[in-house]
C-alpha cells in the first residue's frame, strides 16, 4: 500500500554552521595579498615589468568568483603586469571556445566585467609523452597559456566527487585536467578511475616542470559556502600547502545533518552546483564501475527536478539519480552529456532514469516504489540543490530527530507537499 503525500507534513529548518569568513569587501585586499606571498618564487621574480600573465578561469561555480578574479587582475596590473584570462575547465561546455565562453558569461566573466581580454578556446599545446601506470601518457597545455610569460592557477580547494586522495579537486587538478582541456581530460579519465588521485599529482608535477606556472591561489570555502581561505603559493610549495588545504578544506565541507533516508529529491541539478551535478558527497552516489558506493549518507530513492540554465543542457550526473521528469529530460543537451561522460568514462552518469510529467508524480512514483504505508516513519528530505543545504525540508521522523540539535532552526511546518496547480514543487522562492 503507498503513502498519500497529501498526508505528508513537512517541517521546514535552516541549518547554523558556526564558520569564519572573509568578509566579501575584504576580497580585493587578500586577493593582493595572496599576490604578495608568490614573490618568493624563483619564477615569479624573475618576471620583467609588462610580462604577459595567463590566469585560469574554470567552470565550477565559487563564492565572491567574480570579484575575486577581478582583484587579481588588478592587483597583477598593479604590479606592472599584463594579465588576461583564459578558460580552462577541460571537457565542459562540449570542448569548444564558444561553449565555454557561454558559461564563463553565465558566472559573470566577461571582458567587460574582468577588465581585461578573456581567451576561450578549445586549442591545447602538446608538451611531452611519458611513460607511467603501463601507458603512454601526452601532457597537454592551453596554447595561449603556453604562449604566455607566465601561468597564475586559481581554483577552489575541495573535495573531488569521483576519487579522493592527497589532491583532489585543486589547483594541480586544474593544471591537469582544466589547462588541458578537451584532450587533457580524456587522458586523465582515460587512465581509468582507480588511477585518477594517482593521476593528478603525476601530471601536474609535469605541467609545473614544461609551462611557466608562476604559482597559484587556492581558495577554501566554508560550510555556509563562503569564502574562508585565500592563499597565495610558489610553485615550489604547490603540493605542500594544497595538501594541507585540501584537509582545512575536508574540516569545512558542508553536509547535510541525516544520514538517513527513504527519499531525497533534490529541486534542481547542474554544473554550476557540481561537476557531477549533484555533489557525490552530498547524495552518498558515486555510480562508477568498479568503485564501491559510500556508506554514508544513504537514501534509498533520489529524486531531481529541474536542470539549472548555467548547465546549458549538460546534464552530467542524471544517472545518480532513480527518477526525474520529463522536464529535465527535454532539458538535456546530448551532445555535451555525452562528451563530459565519455570523457570521464563514468557513461552511467548520462543514463536518464525513469521520469514523469510533473513533480507531483514523481513524488507519487517514489512513494509507490517504497511500497509500504506510514506517514509517520516516513523519512524524505528535501533539498534546493547539493551546494545550498543550509535550508531544507524533511517529514516529522526526521524532524523529531533533529529538533533538539542546537544548530537547527524551525521555520514553520507545511501541512502537505505543496504543488501548484501544474504539479509543481513550489519550494524554490
Amino acid at each position: 500500500m503507498s503513502i498519500d503525500y497529501e498526508n505528508i507534513s513537512l517541517y521546514r529548518i535552516r541549518v547554523h554552521r558556526k564558520a569564519t569568513f572573509i568578509n566579501k569587501y575584504d576580497i580585493p585586499s587578500k586577493a593582493k595579498s595572496a599576490l604578495t606571498q608568490l614573490t618568493d618564487g624563483k619564477r615569479f621574480r624573475n618576471l620583467r615589468r609588462g610580462a604577459s600573465i595567463a590566469v585560469t578561469a574554470g567552470s565550477r561555480g565559487m563564492a565572491n568568483n567574480v570579484t575575486l578574479l577581478k582583484s587579481i587582475i588588478a592587483a597583477l596590473r598593479d604590479l606592472g603586469f599584463q594579465p588576461f584570462l583564459f578558460s580552462a575547465m577541460g571537457s565542459h561546455g562540449g570542448g569548444t571556445g564558444e561553449g565555454q565562453e557561454k558559461i564563463l558569461q553565465s558566472l559573470g566573466i566577461t571582458p567587460s566585467t574582468m577588465g581585461c581580454p578573456v581567451s576561450c578556446s578549445g586549442e591545447v599545446r602538446l608538451l611531452e609523452e611519458f611513460d607511467r601506470l603501463g601507458k603512454k601518457i601526452p601532457v597537454y597545455c592551453a596554447k595561449e597559456a603556453m604562449e604566455a610569460d607566465g601561468i597564475l592557477v586559481v581554483n577552489r580547494i575541495k573535495p573531488h566527487t569521483s576519487f579522493h586522495g592527497d589532491y583532489e579537486s585543486g589547483l594541480l587538478k586544474m593544471m591537469t585536467v582544466g589547462m588541458g582541456r578537451a584532450k587533457g581530460a580524456d587522458v586523465f579519465h582515460s587512465l581509468g578511475a582507480e588511477y585518477l588521485a594517482e593521476a593528478v599529482p603525476l601530471i601536474g608535477s609535469r605541467i609545473l616542470k614544461l609551462a611557466p606556472v608562476i604559482g597559484g591561489i587556492g581558495i577554501v570555502e566554508n560550510a555556509n559556502e563562503q569564502t574562508a581561505i585565500i592563499s597565495g603559493i610558489p610553485i615550489e610549495r604547490i603540493f605542500e600547502e594544497e595538501k594541507q588545504l585540501l584537509i582545512e578544506a575536508k574540516k569545512q565541507m558542508p553536509k547535510l545533518p541525516i544520514e538517513k533516508a527513504d527519499i531525497c529529491i533534490v529541486c534542481e541539478m547542474g554544473k554550476n552546483f557540481s561537476g557531477t551535478g549533484m555533489d557525490t558527497n552530498i547524495i552518498g552516489r558515486l555510480r562508477i564501475q568498479g568503485i564501491p558506493e559510500p556508506t554514508a549518507p544513504h537514501f534509498t530513492y533520489l529524486g531531481v527536478l529541474r536542470l539549472s540554465e548555467p548547465s546549458h543542457g549538460n546534464a552530467t550526473g542524471i544517472g545518480l539519480a532513480d527518477f526525474t521528469t520529463k522536464k529535465l529530460a527535454k532539458a538535456i543537451d546530448s551532445k555535451s552529456t555525452y562528451l563530459n561522460c565519455l570523457t570521464s568514462g563514468f557513461v552511467i552518469r548520462a543514463s536518464v532514469p525513469m521520469n514523469f510529467e510533473t513533480d507531483r508524480e514523481l513524488v507519487q512514483g517514489a512513494l509507490q516504489a517504497l511500497k509500504y504505508d506510514g506517514v509517520i516513519s516516513l523519512r524524505l528530505i528535501i533539498i534546493k540543490n547539493t551546494l545550498n543545504i543550509d535550508e531544507l525540508w524533511v517529514t516529522k521522523a526526521i524532524f523529531d530527530e533533529l529538533k533538539v540539535d542546537e544548530t537547527i532552526e524551525f521555520v514553520e511546518e507545511l501541512p502537505s507537499i505543496p504543488f501548484d496547480s501544474e504539479g509543481n514543487l513550489v519550494l524554490m522562492e
